[in-house]
């Protein structure tokens, strides 16, 4: 942990000076596309197993949003992938969260991506390729040739593995990943990845697009350009209002169900998502300069919630003090007060 700690301040601090933005940036989903205000509602006569938790309440909770990329790096979205991020918090939750330094905020975050799972299963094999996600633009600015020596080094640990180690796994869920369409943010399915206790059970959690919404999206497949994710987005919500869903998968079977293995996807057959609340997000402008500033001042970690919903497995446990100490960094580098904020209105008021 302490190395994936220190290969993550050195990227911020570089960022200072290596991204030409004059600010330290995060260590991932550096780019941010919007940070919008919305609401989230906890629904009522929910099945006991799923009532668990933060869900066993019904009720309504202010909430932010901010959709991001996933690369360690900004600049044209046409470089940087389509690994898209929507990270959620909710405020005015009852109980204390599992941050030692921040136990009575009263918010809740899920950070979640566009793909079901991970590309990666171990602390050690983050290592390296915590290190190939930093030089990626390198290696793939080679074209065919780089792109090759990128696989190879994502199977082989960079030469480090031995053959019955090598990371064939994490590099197909890299590719089910890198492969995917590229769509408006609205559009995709966001997952949590690994998984999280819900109550009682193990579970995994999805962000959902609403049926009805997402077909009114006007903006749908996006054509390569070095600004796509960010206008399409911004299009869409001063047209119209679009809601989510918030899903819950419970683990029925440990062993075609993991905790560990992250680059393993639930089947729904064996136990399907249930949809235990709505993201309601009301139309809006988020065009301005000032929405991608109030954005990059919060931050957003697993390790947010309460104890009912603690996230599980040895990734997991590990991104709760990366996650911490890289949000530490990168606002004293910023000279910016790190303050989880008790209202939406302290970041986002209604009608900005």
């Amino acid at each position: 942990m302490q190395t994936v700690i220190a290969g993550m301040e050195r990227h911020i601090c570089d960022s200072l000076s290596a991204e030409s933005t004059g600010q330290a940036l995060r260590d991932a989903h550096s780019k941010g596309y919007g940070l919008v205000r919305g609401e989230v509602q906890i629904l009522g006569g929910l099945p006991k197993e799923y009532a668990q938790g933060i869900y066993a309440t019904p009720g309504r909770h202010d909430a932010l949003v901010r959709f991001s990329n996933g690369s360690p790096h900004i600049g044209a979205d046409t470089q940087l992938g389509r690994t898209i991020g929507l990270a959620l918090k909710m405020f005015d939750i009852n109980g204390p969260t599992l941050l030692d330094d921040e136990p009575d905020s009263r918010t809740f975050d899920y950070n979640t991506i566009n793909a079901p799972v991970f590309f990666c299963n171990t602390v050690q094999h983050y290592l390296f390729i915590q290190e190939l996600f930093l030089e990626a633009r390198t290696y793939f600015a080679e074209g065919r040739h780089g792109r090759h020596r990128f696989y190879r080094d994502y199977v082989t640990g960079k030469g480090a593995l031995e053959p019955d180690e090598w990371a064939w796994e994490e590099l197909l869920a890299f590719l089910a990943v890198a492969q995917r369409p590229c769509v408006n943010v609205l559009l995709s399915v966001y997952s949590t990845m690994g998984a999280v206790r819900h109550g009682d059970h193990i579970a995994k959690v999805r962000i959902v697009p609403d049926p009805a919404c997402a077909s009114e999206v006007v903006e749908r497949q996006l054509a390569p350009a070095a600004e796509a994710f960010r206008p399409a987005l911004v299009a869409e919500l001063r047209e119209r209002p679009y809601a989510f869903d918030i899903q819950v998968q419970l683990c029925a079977d440990l062993d075609r169900m993991p905790v560990e293995d992250l680059t393993v996807e639930w089947p729904e057959q064996l136990s399907p998502y249930v949809t235990v609340a709505r993201l309601s997000i009301p139309h809006q402008d988020i065009s301005g300069a000032e929405n991608l500033k109030r954005m990059n001042t919060l931050s957003f970690t697993p390790w947010r919630v309460t104890a009912a919903h603690r996230p599980l497995g040895s990734i997991m446990r590990v991104r709760k003090e990366v996650y911490r100490r890289a949000s530490l960094l990168r606002h004293r580098l910023n000279h910016q007060e790190r303050r989880e904020p008790r209202t939406a209105d302290e970041v986002m008021p209604l009608g900005s």
